[in-house]
């Protein structure tokens, strides 16, 4: 633009029959109020990508659950490795490749959003699912659980859904941090996050022991988690999560 204006110029001056009305339309000023015009959008927008969504800004700043143990492999194992992750921090004696039997891995890799519930309901969980905003999985980090959950990894010529463990956040930055893949810890945007999770459904759940409950805890959907549990043959442990809404 401006080197156009300073060809513009000579032309001008060379041809006195110009209009004033013309000589107004071709006014440097007017590209630079355009500019300027342009530059304070441009300002605007990234302060306002700089500010965290306003139902984060309750939660703790930085959260990260390092307790959390981190399985690599590839995609294909991916929801074998982040139940695993997610039970071994509960304490049970579990590694993937013992969960890939009960999986029905490699062959079972489309149908793990019904199966990873099933077999972690065999362990004595509760499987609670989670609204699909990113506040609701940052709430539950903050408060000490790990999410389980689906994405979309890859780019625009080569994706496939992968299975992790969101474990952490920071709130400044706006990121969040994963169990996934060869990556003990993935950062992600949040922009990023959550476009790669809505491509997948915006698939997640909590794997909670029954007398933990999660952070705001929804009690229908608690129960409803118990009760399938109770379906699942764990009477006992279904019992335990209805008794702990109670104390």
């Amino acid at each position: 633009m401006i080197g156009a204006q300073s060809r513009a110029l000579p032309a001008w001056r060379w041809n006195k029959r110009v209009s004033m009305e013309h000589v107004s339309c071709k006014s440097p000023f007017t590209g630079s109020r355009r500019l300027l015009l342009a530059c304070l959008i441009a300002v605007t927008l990234a302060g306002c990508a700089g500010t965290p969504p306003g139902n984060l800004k309750g939660l703790p700043q930085r959260v990260e659950i390092s307790s959390v143990p981190f399985y690599r492999g590839n995609a294909n194992h991916s929801g074998a490795m982040a139940l695993a992750a997610v039970l071994s921090q509960q304490g049970a004696p579990i590694t993937p490749g013992l969960l890939d039997k009960p999986l029905n891995l490699p062959q079972g890799a489309e149908t793990l959003d019904s199966g990873i519930p099933r077999v972690a309901r065999d362990y004595g969980m509760v499987v609670y699912p989670l609204d699909k905003q990113l506040d609701a999985l940052l709430t539950q980090v903050a408060a000490g659980n790990p999410v389980l959950l689906r994405y979309e990894d890859g780019s625009a010529w080569w994706s496939e859904p992968r299975y992790a463990v969101l474990i952490g956040y920071d709130r400044y930055k706006q990121r969040v941090l994963l169990r996934s893949g060869m990556h003990r810890r993935q950062v992600m945007a949040f922009d990023d996050f959550v476009s790669a999770w809505a491509k997948q459904g915006s698939w997640a759940v909590l794997v909670q022991p029954p007398r933990q409950l999660p952070a705001q805890v929804d009690r229908q959907r608690w129960l409803q988690a118990a009760d399938e549990l109770a379906r699942a043959g764990q009477e006992i442990a279904a019992k335990q999560a209805v008794n702990s809404l109670n104390k």
